[in-house]
């Protein structure tokens, strides 16, 4: 059985597997943030994706912004 520990490292893997295959860095990723309404700062941002704990809601936004549609949990 997974751990919150576990689940929080596989929602960090998959949301950096998504930037890497874009080429988006976190300062582009705070912008493209920026242009679907949710303000956050660089730092904030990455720290929430390091930490791996963020919220779906963050997650589907960060998806949103840099427009994966799709996404593979393999």
């Amino acid at each position: 059985m997974k751990t919150d520990k576990d689940w929080q490292d596989q929602a960090k893997r998959l949301l950096k597997v998504e930037l890497t295959k874009q080429g988006i860095t976190y300062a582009q990723l705070c912008g493209k943030l920026a242009d679907v309404g949710v303000m956050d700062s660089e730092p904030n941002i990455r720290n929430k994706i390091s930490r791996g704990k963020f919220t779906a809601v963050f997650l589907l936004q960060c998806l949103e912004a840099i427009e994966v549609h799709t996404v593979n949990l393999d």
